[in-house]
């Protein structure tokens, strides 16, 4: 018996057997070129993962096929636009998706039958390894998609009409705003210490938006749903400070609450305690801290038992905390003790690229604070703010703008204006080449010098007597205020407005 001969294979002339065709050559080429592929069906369930879908199992959590598989989607991948494609009926032919098994390239295809209905929709895994073109791209995307992600959480908080109150955090890592180098490496490293229950130490100017951040670390950390306390060690008289941090039982002293009071280790039991301002805590106090702190245990005042807590600290400070160390003015073991997982958040003029967009931001929020229209900086009025030094960083520039906003006649601000604020503000770290720039008319010279305001003047001499008074005294601010013949609160005032705390 003869064997048959084989025609040569040939093209189909009917258009849709050609079309069949090209579908399932793409298919195929896809399937073997492309790093996974889903199925799923016009309600949105999957119901086909292909071999090299199947190894991202374990990375979303699932240890089977068949837990993933005849379940919903949106449901077994998290930020899935599966079934957007389904609704709408139009591809998403490249996108970055974001899950817990990491940053992807993704098409998306809606499936049709003949007469044009979805039945269904494929899904493509183009790149899980980025080449070094994509991996900026993608590193960036995934940034802003968890701000977004943030963002969104805060607002649908609000839509509930939940405004956060004393004891929850008021600002995510969205808050901090910025998208430099500087900012991206800080609130990397914010977030991966919201993962541990370990202190945290903020340190930087002040300004910077260290409580912003450590409201932040509480929001994403296991604390989340507990309470966050803080406590503005500065701003509280040295005397009281122990009761603010331990409590106090009824009648332990004259004038005490004859209820009593819980201190703040207790309010923030299961939750954040964050001690601001840490490097101004008294000698004395330290010690006490730092055993409540090895123990676990605290004793309020008035009272001979002892009291557990479980807290998260964490600590923040503008002041050199080795130098204080070092001078004797704080314990080296509570250190030890609080600088286990330390953080610099940059000043603002390591991130000048941020400017622009905090101004703009910045600017939005305070016109509906103060209920007038929002204004726009010329680009001159915006390169003069961000060639400053900022020695106040972020309060400062905001400050800054709220003066410009409630000053201004017109919601255009010229340089002008922004110009004469910065010099009555006695921010003179003017850029050369942009006061050059911006300059209408050159400055009244005496002696050629330039002339300075007399407030400025005595400001600056103040900040000297300051200054002096808290090195001839080893920081000691009671001392120093004594040495000035003003109140501790008074020198706080002064600290702040002087910028230097």
């Amino acid at each position: 018996m003869k064997t048959p001969l084989l025609a040569p294979p040939t093209l189909p002339t009917d258009v849709d057997a050609i079309l069949l065709l090209a579908a399932q050559s793409l298919f195929d080429a896809f399937a073997s070129a492309s790093e996974g592929m889903l199925l799923v069906d016009k309600s949105g369930r999957v119901v086909w993962i292909n071999d090299q879908y199947r190894r991202y199992l374990p990375a979303l959590g699932f240890q089977s096929e068949a837990e993933f598989v005849g379940h919903s989607v949106s449901s077994v991948v998290h930020n899935t636009q599966m079934d957007k494609v389904i609704e709408s009926g139009k591809p998403i032919f490249v996108d970055l998706l974001t899950n817990k098994a990491g940053t992807f390239v993704v098409s998306r295809f809606p499936l049709k039958d003949a007469l044009g209905e979805v039945i269904g929709a494929l899904g493509i895994v183009l790149f899980d390894q980025p080449t070094s073109d994509l991996q900026p791209l993608m590193a960036k995307f995934a940034l802003l998609q968890r701000d977004l992600d943030e963002a969104r959480r805060a607002l649908a908080e609000q839509r509930k009409h939940l405004q956060p109150g004393p004891r929850q955090a008021k600002h995510t890592f969205a808050s901090f705003m910025g998208a430099s180098a500087a900012t991206v490496e800080v609130k990397r490293q914010a977030r991966r210490a919201a993962q541990s229950n370990s202190p945290v130490l903020l340190l930087g100017e002040t300004g910077t938006g260290k409580e912003l951040l450590a409201h932040a670390i509480h929001a994403v950390s296991v604390r989340a749903s507990g309470p966050l306390v803080s406590v503005n060690i500065a701003a509280i008289p040295e005397n009281l400070l122990e009761a603010e941090f331990f409590g106090v039982m009824p009648g332990a002293y004259t004038g005490a609450d004859r209820k009593g009071r819980d201190g703040k280790f207790k309010l923030a039991d299961g939750g954040t305690l964050f001690l601001d301002e840490i490097g101004d805590m008294p000698l004395v106090l330290q010690a006490k801290l730092l055993r409540a702190l090895q123990e676990g245990e605290i004793e309020p005042l008035g009272s001979n038992r002892l009291v557990s807590f479980d807290v998260r600290i964490i600590a923040a400070t503008s002041r050199d905390m080795a130098a204080l160390v070092r001078g004797g003015l704080f314990r080296e073991d509570l250190y030890y003790r609080l600088n286990v997982l330390p953080i610099r958040v940059p000043s603002l003029r390591e991130r000048a690229s941020d400017i622009p967009g905090l101004v703009e931001v910045l600017s939005e929020e305070l016109a509906i604070q103060n209920g007038v229209p929002p204004t726009d900086l010329t680009p001159q009025a915006l390169d003069l703010l961000v060639a400053q030094q900022w020695r106040g960083n972020v309060r400062e520039l905001r400050n800054v703008l709220e003066q410009i906003m409630l000053r201004s006649d017109t919601p255009r601000i010229g340089v002008e204006l922004v110009e004469q604020i910065l010099k009555e503000s006695g921010i003179t770290e003017i850029s050369p080449s942009v006061a050059l720039r911006t300059s209408q008319s050159p400055m009244p010279l005496v002696s050629g010098n330039p002339i300075v305001p007399l407030a400025q003047q005595i400001a600056e001499l103040e900040k000297a007597a300051i200054i002096q008074a808290l090195t001839v005294v080893q920081g000691n601010k009671s001392a120093a205020a004594q040495r000035l013949g003003i109140s501790r609160a008074k020198l706080y005032e002064r600290l702040t407005r002087l910028n230097l705390v």
